[in-house]
């Protein structure tokens, strides 16, 4: 048991909260949008974001702060180190030589999914994946089934604690409605994302669970929204997803 008065290093928890801030959607930051975000004074964020620098971890321009491929290696070094994604790879590789699809992995992080495994056919997103890359789990196929796994106040605190701007115009920014939404996922134990996350892309999501029936992660296909009827997405992938979920459910 961590001892709170020697054992917490809080410099090293601001300099972490300073590396979190930084985005897909907020690759560049000063010092002072790092405090603002942080909640550090202005002079801790400097300190953090010049060691940083120093480190390695960060560029600077004198104004701006971005983060250098270095950091990679924290990320990519933790993915690496857990046996989930070496043991979904296969599966999902000949999956989607199977249905001529991308086909992902994830796992649930506080109001995030973050990408475990991922064998690409094609993009379908303006955006490229791969493992370590993050997305809303409120509005995503793979989120709304691992949210349905978890107790109906514990999902409810998630979205709660979500940033629900839209992200395309079909995407629901109302906390009942996707509640709604992940209770009808809990039912029928699948979740549609019908353009959602982005307009022209439907994804389709199974839970993955282990021997004990404890969902762990999250597998999904996506396509391009190409059909007029989204259900033709469910009649066409649900059955290949199924099998991958029934083998993986053996080993897990």
């Amino acid at each position: 048991m961590m001892n709170k008065t020697t054992d917490h290093i809080h410099s090293l928890a601001k300099g972490l909260r300073v590396l979190e801030c930084f985005r897909a959607d907020a690759p560049r930051l000063s010092i002072s949008q790092v405090a603002q975000d942080t909640g550090l004074d202005r002079a801790t964020a400097r300190r953090c974001l010049l060691t940083l620098h120093a480190e390695g971890y960060a560029d600077y321009d004198g104004k701006y702060f971005t983060l250098t491929p270095r950091v990679l290696r924290l990320g990519m070094g933790a993915i690496a180190s857990l046996p989930l994604p070496q043991i979904v790879q296969p599966w999902l590789d000949q999956l989607t030589e199977q249905i001529g699809e991308s086909v992902s992995v994830s796992i649930l992080d506080g109001t995030e999914i973050v990408y475990l495994a991922r064998a690409a056919q094609k993009r379908v997103m303006s955006i490229g994946l791969m493992p370590g890359s993050r997305l809303p789990a409120h509005c995503t196929s793979m989120g709304r089934v691992l949210l349905a796994a978890l107790p109906i106040d514990q999902a409810r605190a998630i979205i709660d604690a979500s940033d629900l701007t839209p992200r395309s115009p079909r995407s629901l920014t109302d906390p009942d409605d996707i509640m709604a939404e992940i209770a009808k996922v809990r039912d029928q134990g699948y979740a549609l994302n019908d353009q959602e996350i982005e307009t022209g892309l439907r994804s389709l999501a199974v839970p993955l669970r282990d021997g004990r029936g404890t969902t762990v992660a999250a597998l999904n296909t996506g396509m391009a929204a190409t059909h007029g009827d989204p259900q033709q997405v469910v009649e066409q992938y649900l059955p290949a997803l199924r099998k991958v979920q029934t083998g993986l459910s053996r080993v897990l």
